[in-house]
């Protein structure tokens, strides 16, 4: 029998995966060619540029945190995981609401300086749910399911469709993983990344409203991540709790 606090995390998991699914609206049809049409006006250099610099800051971070990331949880009831996990998800937001605030209100070149600071801290915080939730960052295949969680909560729908199906069964996609993070599709990554975050930081970069702007952006940021991660592995967990009690011997 599943108990009250699995029966809550199950039914909130279902209404996010519902979530996933939808198909994108008007809207995101809209915005996502808009963005489109916005990239194409890029010159090809620049989108070189800015892959190979979002891909060596998250490589860095990915190959790097592991290094200072706790041992994974291995016994303890999902409840007790999960109220781990959201007092960690305060800290790491409250964290980023200051970095935030703190760089909105300096100006226009010390804000640039957000984006590299927010995305540590979010890699970062992924690390930590990872290893609450019992699972080794030390693994490779663990480090590339980080990214497509991360990929997950900042897409559009339309990508996050295509990532959600693979985050469901990853089990069986892991097996078909590039051997080596050089091979993973880094200028998608980062080009998703950018367009979801950029009307929510751009303001960011303003006199005045900036430090307002960045403390609230960055808290958002960090609460949609929390919130898909946390669902991402209760997909795991239910779905190995699933399998065990399926193999599980019975009595004579």
């Amino acid at each position: 029998m599943i108990d009250v606090a699995d029966q809550q995390a199950y039914a909130e998991l279902h209404a996010w995966q519902r979530r996933m699914q939808q198909p994108p609206t008007v809207l995101d049809r809209l915005t996502r060619g808009m963005q489109t049409r916005l990239n194409a006006l890029l010159p090809e250099k620049l989108h070189q540029a800015l892959t190979a610099a979002i891909k060596q800051m998250v490589r860095g971070v990915l190959f790097g945190s592991r290094h200072l990331t706790r041992r994974p949880l291995l016994a303890a009831p999902l409840a007790e995981r999960e109220a781990v996990v959201r007092t960690r998800i305060r800290r790491y937001r409250h964290v980023a609401v200051v970095e935030g605030a703190a760089t909105g209100a300096a100006g226009f070149f010390v804000g640039l300086a957000d984006f590299p600071l927010l995305l540590g801290i979010k890699l970062k915080l992924l690390f930590d749910i990872a290893a609450l939730y019992g699972h080794d960052v030390h693994d490779y295949t663990e480090r590339l399911y980080l990214l497509h969680v991360f990929q997950l909560a900042f897409s559009s729908q339309h990508t996050r469709n295509e990532v959600y199906q693979r985050v469901a069964d990853w089990e069986a996609y892991r097996q078909t993983l590039p051997p080596d993070a050089a091979d993973f599709d880094w200028r998608t990554f980062q080009q998703e990344y950018r367009d979801y975050i950029d009307l929510a930081k751009l303001a960011q970069l303003l006199p005045l409203v900036g430090a307002a702007v960045g403390a609230v952006a960055n808290y958002r940021l960090l609460e949609q991540l929390g919130e898909t991660a946390m669902n991402c592995y209760r997909m795991r967990y239910f779905s190995a709790d699933a399998e065990s009690r399926d193999v599980a011997p019975t009595g004579e």
